[in-house]
């Protein structure tokens, strides 16, 4: 098994990436969202959780999420919680994840924890222009999360910049590829998927 790492900021082509590879490995491979970690927040109205900073390491459940990682690398299938953004809160339903030949984790902030960091075989950084990235944001949430255009704005001014200079642009530090435009860079995918292939062949 391989785990690869993808990061990057919002709205860089984290997904998109993610999604390629998963068409080309199709199945023998399984993905795991780092947003669907996301803290449990159903004691909290809905009102208040809509404030709350999602882009800091805090507002996950990383023990979980590394207690994934583990079992999966010992070849067990995990429940992995499934988050809505629409009420900023766990929806209360699983996704199951199998332990395939790659296994694929992508969010914001998986390179700043050391113990997630520790368990990637391959961490790739998608690397956008912050132009782009809060473009794809605002028309992602609005036309997918429900969201006003007033609310992504005040949301990205207030939490998504200040917290992607302080941990998300450290973090490309650690990768080991850092690529432009996520999905949208062919060289680069065509790269990678080589790569991956090579990871495998000598697994």
């Amino acid at each position: 098994m391989i785990i690869i790492g993808i990061a990057g900021g919002s709205g860089s082509g984290k997904t998109t990436l993610a999604r390629n590879i998963s068409e080309h490995f199709t199945d023998r491979i399984s993905i795991l969202r780092h947003d669907d970690y996301y803290k449990s927040q159903s004691d909290i109205p809905e009102r208040e959780r809509a404030e709350l900073n999602y882009d800091h390491p805090s507002a996950f459940d990383t023990e979980l999420l590394i207690s994934h990682l583990d079992m999966l690398r010992r070849g067990e299938s995990v429940s992995s919680p499934v988050y809505d953004y629409t009420i900023h809160d766990r929806s209360g339903r699983t996704r199951n994840v199998l332990a395939s030949e790659v296994v694929i984790l992508e969010g914001i902030l998986i390179f700043e924890n050391e113990d997630i960091l520790s368990r990637l075989d391959m961490k790739i950084f998608v690397d956008t222009d912050p132009d782009v990235r809060i473009i794809r944001r605002i028309v992602r949430d609005v036309k997918k999360r429900g969201r006003t255009l007033e609310s992504v704005i005040a949301q990205y001014l207030a939490t998504v910049k200040p917290m992607h200079e302080a941990f998300v642009e450290p973090s490309k530090k650690r990768a080991d590829i850092i690529i432009p435009e996520g999905g949208k860079n062919p060289v680069a995918y065509g790269m990678i998927i080589d790569k991956i292939e090579s990871y495998l062949a000598k697994k």
